[in-house]
């Protein structure tokens, strides 16, 4: 991540369609290492591929460690481009998730899950924010004034623009 912060009120410039992937690994049970290691393991070695190729469709992406629990935020092009790479036989997904599904997905000991969001419809504010966090850098960045001061009128444009504390 960036360690300069951009100065001010930006929001995402993402086109309708853009996805947000969440997709993650939680350890259940820590001393079965041989069971959860492939586990963490496979995701560093995806993200290096996608972002190596960046026709494959990720946009960004960016992983968070709480506890047991590694998750990583991935921005997409496209729902298609997601879907195409996760059953790509040539890809390093496909071989990881059926190596998964044979060894532990039944034992407990390793959990995996995703959540995917496709943006048709959202709203973003970064202030005094590194320029490459979230979805605004995984799609770019518009001032904060070109598409509204108040998230309702940005979420809906019938709905007035009048903010609850003064615009800066």
């Amino acid at each position: 991540m960036s360690r300069t912060a951009l100065a001010g009120r930006v929001t995402a410039d993402a086109p309708p369609g853009t996805v947000a992937f969440l997709i993650g690994m939680r350890v259940n049970r820590v001393r079965k290492v041989r069971q959860w290691l492939p586990v963490a393991t496979a995701m560093p070695r995806m993200l290096q591929e996608l972002l190596a190729q960046p026709d494959l469709g990720l946009l960004a992406a960016r992983t968070y460690v709480s506890g047991r629990t590694v998750l990583t935020v991935q921005y997409w092009r496209s729902a298609e481009d997601l879907d195409r790479y996760a059953r790509a036989r040539d890809h390093a997904h496909l071989p990881a998730w059926r190596d998964f599904n044979r060894r532990v997905r039944d034992n407990g000991d390793v959990g995996i899950f995703h959540e995917t969001y496709v943006l048709d419809r959202s709203e973003t504010v970064y202030v005094n924010m590194p320029e490459d966090f979230g979805l605004g850098g995984a799609t770019g960045l518009t001032p904060l004034a070109h598409r509204g001061q108040r998230a309702a009128h940005r979420l809906d444009s019938s709905v007035p623009d009048v903010p609850a504390v003064a615009p800066y």
